[in-house]
């Protein structure tokens, strides 16, 4: 696939994948045309990189279909102001998605090959404003909190304490629950305490440590 079609195939997802199923937010949209995708996906499995479906990236973990990626981003609302959290950096896709809208992405990975080859495609890419940690993503980065948004990228069965303690107030947390299939949350921290509301059933790799 040569730079052109890519470009193409990255349009193609936006517009059939993104914006036909009803989102509009063009900070996410823009953050999607900027990040290649490709790059972040395994060399033989390029040519499916803007396929409309999760694929694996190794380890037992995969890469977000477009369309989640998408909408988890959105439901954070975040700007060029936001301090954002990412549990579950995997292969780097959404950490740099959320890099290009936010002021700064602290992300954690409990995989340390897949932490490293993040961090390296991070500084590859040239981005600045990314800081990778190896490590378990339940006891969240209590040194730079609190966040004004965090997404985790991987399912808990419940709600790690931790993650709710570093939200800012009026910051949002993003996170599936469950086992098989599981809850979308979106929990919003609030003067008088957490409001939380259900979006949508996902399907993603459960989280690992917090034991």
């Amino acid at each position: 696939m040569g730079m052109l079609s890519k470009v193409h195939a990255r349009e193609k997802m936006i517009q059939q994948q993104i914006i036909a199923r009803g989102l509009h937010d063009q900070s996410v949209l823009t953050a999607l045309r900027t990040v290649e995708r490709h790059r972040f996906v395994p060399t033989e499995l390029r040519g499916e990189a803007y396929d409309d479906n999760p694929l694996p990236i190794g380890y037992g973990q995969t890469i977000s279909q477009p369309y989640i990626v998408a909408l988890m981003t959105s439901l954070l609302e975040i700007d060029a102001h936001s301090r954002v959290l990412e549990i579950g950096t995997g292969s780097g896709y959404q950490t740099a998605v959320l890099a290009e809208i936010a002021a700064e992405v602290y992300t954690i990975e409990i995989i340390p090959e897949l932490a490293s080859r993040a961090e390296a495609l991070f500084a590859e890419l040239g981005y600045t404003n990314i800081h990778v940690r190896c490590g378990d993503g339940h006891v969240g980065w209590p040194e730079h909190a609190p966040f004004d948004a965090i997404m985790v990228t991987a399912a808990p069965h419940e709600i790690p304490p931790a993650l709710t303690e570093q939200m800012a107030v009026g910051g949002r947390l993003v996170i599936p629950v469950g086992n098989f299939y599981q809850d979308l949350l979106v929990l919003t921290r609030e003067e008088k305490g957490i409001e939380k509301r259900n979006v949508t059933a996902v399907r993603f790799v459960p989280m690992t440590g917090g034991k």
